[in-house]
């Protein structure tokens, strides 16, 4: 990473990923559908904004003009807690392909579906439902009648239900990467999201080399992946 690294943020929020990049130099863009965070994000990063080093936009990546204007333009692209809810990921996945330099790479950190609240249910306002874990995994009528139940607004559980459909396993991710010609050149699985620190004050930690070697069952006790990938030459 240089000042010379070229990087976008895609679902980037306010852009809080970016700021190590940016005090780095590099120059970087920010994608996200949802533009309302936009606002507050431009006024925490106000001079990478005045210096030009950082854009938001709120195209989609799959517009014609966006893909022509930045078309190997990248040589990171970041997806943080994202890909879990972009729909059709078979396709999603290989269009990144058309944004990244020669030696470009792409970032993905996620939740298994699987693990304990890979639906996301900790954002439900019901005390008891949001500490529920693994019922996310129960089928869609159960589902969302629980959440009905607990009294949860409808916004809200049709979003978790948006999330259930879109959920990724280890096992899929490796599916679609290996169809499409990537190569992963770094990885890491933590039984404690790192980020878990300051939502919950508890310490990071990986994920034990031997459980993560069991297919699938290693997804309930995964709580996050972070890989690398590239195409391959």
């Amino acid at each position: 990473i240089s000042a010379t690294t070229r990087v976008l943020d895609i679902g980037c929020g306010e852009g809080g990923v970016l700021k190590p990049f940016l005090d780095r130099g590099c120059t970087c863009l920010g994608v996200d559908l949802d533009t309302s965070r936009f606002p507050a994000g431009r006024k925490k990063l106000a001079k990478f904004f005045d210096n030009g080093q950082l854009e938001f936009s709120g195209q989609n990546v799959y517009d014609d003009d966006f893909v022509l204007k930045h078309k190997n333009s990248f040589d990171l692209i970041i997806l943080k807690d994202v890909i879990e809810h972009v729909p059709d990921q078979e396709k999603f996945i290989p269009h990144l392909k058309k944004f990244l330099t020669p030696k470009g790479q792409i970032f993905f950190g996620f939740p298994p579906w699987y693990m304990p609240f890979g639906g996301h249910q900790q954002l439900l306002r019901n005390k008891v439902a949001s500490k529920l874990p693994y019922y996310h995994l129960l089928p869609n009528p159960l589902y969302k009648g629980i959440m009905k139940i607990a009294g949860e607004e409808q916004w809200l559980i049709d979003f978790m239900m948006e999330t259930k459909a879109t959920g990724i396993s280890i096992e899929r991710f490796h599916r679609i990467i290996n169809k499409n010609e990537f190569e992963i050149t770094a990885k890491q699985w933590y039984l404690i999201n790192p980020i878990y620190k300051y939502k919950f004050g508890l310490k990071p930690r990986k994920q034990n080399w031997l459980f993560g070697a069991v297919p699938f069952l290693r997804n309930f006790l995964t709580t996050c992946v972070y890989y690398t990938i590239r195409p391959h030459n």
